[in-house]
């Protein structure tokens, strides 16, 4: 009976076993065919080439509220696929347009800035090149340096030009690390009082002696000047603006703004008369800047300022400004 009874659990431990061993085999037959229908995709996966991000184009518009341009900026972006306060508002558009990495160029944008060519022909032209376009003069004929700058930024880096600049990556970071310069022009760079009906502080006695200092004319280009970056910049705007000193009635304000171009001005006539220039020449330095795209001549402007609302929708719907005209319907 004892003999039956160890018979009887020899045979169950054995079941169990080979119960186990089945099992063992029965998981490790489907972790093959798992292996087998996953691993062509691995497969696929791992020799693909990984997808390669075109790099971006941040446009930072500077504007007071809302863009009265909207229209024709809709339309360009459509095709085929913007005192030291302003400084320090172009550092915190800067730092926020840093945040993506695909950015690898940043342009300033006034609010009333036309595109003159199409989206293609632009994001050409600027990524054609691996420097910035910042126009970049040396100032030596107005009163804006001021001497208590001297310790930090002497005379001899300091530049005069269009805030109106197109950037690197490169130095956009360096404009946004800066912490030298730009506390500098806080201090020292102030633009010279006005009689404005607004103001709540009186005149200075004598208002000649202060520095005409504007900050946004000068922050950039002297920044890259004393970081020695000059050599890798262009040094002109690709922004067209007019200065007619004889624009404003108030002698004090005179050459202070660019033309404005009201409905009457805006034909093709003036858009084509902007698309031809080719040089720009400064004076200060003596010097012609010939532009050039690709190593090739080239036309210098690719946006111009300052349009009315009613100039830009003329100029839309006339078609000369090479971009669509479909955002004019939803204005």
């Amino acid at each position: 009976m004892k003999r039956r009874s160890n018979s009887l659990k020899f045979h169950h431990i054995w079941k169990r076993k080979l119960f186990a061993m089945l099992l063992c085999f029965s998981c490790f037959t489907i972790l093959l065919l798992v292996e087998s229908q996953y691993s062509p995709i691995q497969m696929l996966t791992f020799v693909s080439p990984p997808t390669i991000a075109k790099p971006k184009i941040a446009c930072l518009f500077i504007a007071r509220n809302r863009i009265p341009l909207d229209m024709v900026w809709d339309a360009f972006f459509r095709v085929d696929w913007g005192e030291a306060s302003m400084i320090q508002a172009e550092r915190i558009l800067l730092q926020n347009a840093l945040m993506h990495p695909l950015n690898e160029r940043f342009i300033f944008l006034s609010d009333s800035c036309i595109p003159l060519y199409n989206f293609s022909y632009v994001y050409d032209y600027i990524m054609s090149t691996n420097t910035s376009f910042v126009d970049s003069f040396a100032d030596t004929k107005e009163g804006r340096y001021n001497p208590k700058m001297g310790p930090v930024i002497p005379v001899d880096n300091w530049r005069k030009g269009s805030q109106w600049v197109v950037l690197t990556r490169k130095h956009v970071e360096t404009i946004v690390q800066d912490d030298s310069v730009f506390p500098m022009f806080q201090w020292h760079c102030k633009k010279r009082s006005l009689p404005e009906f607004w103001r709540e502080t009186a005149l200075p006695a004598d208002a000649s002696k202060e520095h005409n200092c504007i900050p946004d004319e000068h922050y950039v280009q002297t920044l890259l000047a004393q970081k020695g970056l000059e050599g890798e910049i262009t040094r002109r705007s690709l922004t067209h603006s007019s200065w007619d000193l004889s624009s404003s009635k108030d002698p004090e304000r005179r050459g202070w703004h660019p033309l404005t171009y009201k409905l009457a001005d805006s034909s093709p006539m003036l858009i084509q008369s902007i698309k031809d220039i080719d040089n720009i020449y400064y004076e200060t330095e003596y010097r012609r800047e010939w532009c050039t795209s690709k190593g090739k001549p080239s036309k210098c402007f690719l946006f111009a300022r300052k349009f009315t609302r009613p100039a830009a929708l003329r100029l839309l719907n006339t078609s000369v400004l090479g971009i669509s005209s479909e955002a004019t319907s939803r204005a």
